[in-house]
């Protein structure tokens, strides 16, 4: 019987955010150790309210399947929602853990470790691969199997210290558990010796491109259907494309593209550097462009049948809470106040302060304050507003809740990240989507799933923050960057890059 680790340590980080992780970010909002670990990946929600099964349950499942060959060892999973890079004692503290606990596992064959890949501290660089290395201190030559977020971003130190490395091959991603039986099962076979996991890379310099990088739309599809197409006809155990995670201040940022072969280098070359040419084509296919709020508003005035059916979901891009923004922009928010009267909106904003202040409040309450801008005052201002307390909850992963109505808005205002994903974020407080003209997420893709029932009509909107794809642009790059520089090729940079002479 083989014993193989299991554990995570995952969070986003975004390097223009002001507001650094803590290790309580990750204790209130997922951490679990040991026998509670087991019990949440194999009898589930593996991460209470956001998923019932993720990697790590996929990793039980690919163990199940070998029962009398494997033993499944829990380690810990910590998981923080996307925010400002983790301050170091953070850091340190979470690396001390899963180093002390996977010692203390005893004889361990073999791991599978589940990491986002764009992970950032404060004062160390490249902290994903510091933790695959003080991990293999532990392990020895034992196989380490890893996985990433297709956000993340690839070093060559971080390929050195891994036997395999697999990411999603979905955005909006929707695949956490397979992708973590396809760990699972390169890890077991490589433990028991049926396969020999051998891995080709490329690096780009480019952080934006691919249009809206959806796995089913174009331009990308073609790209997300090669690589499964290649695992399927057995060319490869595992094949991922790195969209990159444009706000981390790595040097060498970049897209890369990464195929994991049994045994074949020629292939695994072969294959990374074709995905690597199909992604180089789609370079100048940038995002989309936002409108405005002022534009949004009018847009969803407009929509008159649509929000009798439903809603009009209008996602804050320039502060996306799920990509490491503070969650506490004002621009949309009174935008709303000001130029939606006459049609019902739900908002959300992160404000700890405003919390203190309305807490000992009860709701019926009249109340006068500032709301937002003081978490990333650089972005936007607090907003002073008049309205009535509706409700006050306590909420896991949101921290203390408090709902004022202010003309037409009803705002969410919370003490931990106002992370709006999921339509729970406002069911829980009595707040029905269907009733609503305008509900603001803060919230890139995975929104289009999870609002699918109530959402008519979605619109972006850009204003200004941590989330702007252009924000990205003054950060420091080991070179020219795509798009922010003409770049006319890609090999040079990616043979530095993975040292190759």
């Amino acid at each position: 019987m083989k014993r193989i680790a299991y554990a995570r340590i995952a969070q986003e980080s975004n390097s223009l955010s002001p507001v650094a992780t803590t290790l309580s970010d990750f204790e209130g909002s997922h951490y679990l150790e040991g026998d509670a670990l087991l019990a949440a990946t194999t009898e589930g929600p593996e991460v209470a309210g956001f998923f019932k099964k993720a990697e790590l349950a996929g990793f039980i499942a690919a163990a199940r399947a070998r029962k009398s060959e494997v033993e499944p060892v829990p380690i810990l999973s910590a998981w923080a929602s996307s925010g400002g890079p983790l301050a170091k004692d953070c850091f340190e503290e979470l690396e001390s853990r899963l180093v002390e606990q996977l010692r203390a596992a005893g004889n361990i064959d073999g791991m599978y470790l589940c990491l986002h890949g764009a992970m950032g501290v404060l004062g160390i660089s490249d902290p994903e691969t510091r933790l695959i290395r003080s991990v293999r201190q532990v392990l020895g030559g034992a196989p380490l199997v890893v996985s990433h977020d297709l956000h993340g971003n690839v070093t060559q130190a971080r390929v050195d210290a891994v036997d395999a490395l697999v990411a999603y091959q979905t955005n909006p991603h929707r695949d956490h558990a397979r992708i973590g039986k396809k760990a699972g099962a390169i890890a077991i076979g490589t433990v028991l010796g049926e396969v020999k996991p051998t891995m080709g890379w490329r690096s780009l310099p480019m952080i934006l491109g691919g249009g809206k990088t959806i796995d089913f739309l174009q331009p990308m599809r073609a790209v997300f259907r090669r690589m499964r197409q290649v695992e399927r006809a057995g060319d490869a155990l595992a094949a991922s494309t790195f969209m990159v995670h444009p706000w981390n201040d790595s040097p060498s940022l970049g897209w890369s593209t990464l195929v994991v072969t049994d045994n074949d280098a020629a292939a695994a070359d072969r294959l990374a550097d074709e995905l690597a040419e199909m992604c180089w084509e789609r370079r100048h296919e940038q995002p989309p462009k936002f409108p405005g709020a002022s534009e949004a508003i009018a847009t969803a005035r407009a929509a008159k049948i649509r929000r009798k059916l439903g809603c009009v979901t209008m996602a804050d891009a320039s502060d996306v809470v799920t990509a490491g923004a503070p969650g506490d922009s004002t621009h949309l928010l009174r935008a709303l106040i000001e130029e939606g009267k006459g049609m019902k909106s739900f908002a959300a904003v992160r404000d700890p302060q405003a919390i203190a202040t309305l807490w000992p409040r009860e709701p019926g309450d009249i109340v006068a304050l500032t709301i937002g801008g003081t978490l990333d005052p650089t972005s936007s201002t607090p907003l002073p507003v008049r309205g009535a307390i509706v409700s006050k909850h306590e909420r896991h992963g949101f921290g203390r809740t408090v709902v004022l109505l202010v003309e037409d808005v009803r705002i969410v205002i919370t003490e931990g990240p106002s992370m709006v994903m999921r339509p729970s974020f406002y069911t829980e407080v009595g707040l029905d989507p269907f009733r609503a003209d305008i509900v603001m997420v803060k919230n890139f893709f995975p929104f289009l799933m999870f609002f699918a029932a109530y959402n008519r009509k979605t619109i972006f909107v850009r204003t200004r923050g941590a989330t702007d794809f252009d924000a990205a642009f003054q950060l420091p790059f080991d070179g020219p960057m795509h798009p922010r520089d003409p770049v006319d090729d890609w090999r040079a940079r990616d043979r530095v890059r993975r040292g190759v002479t």
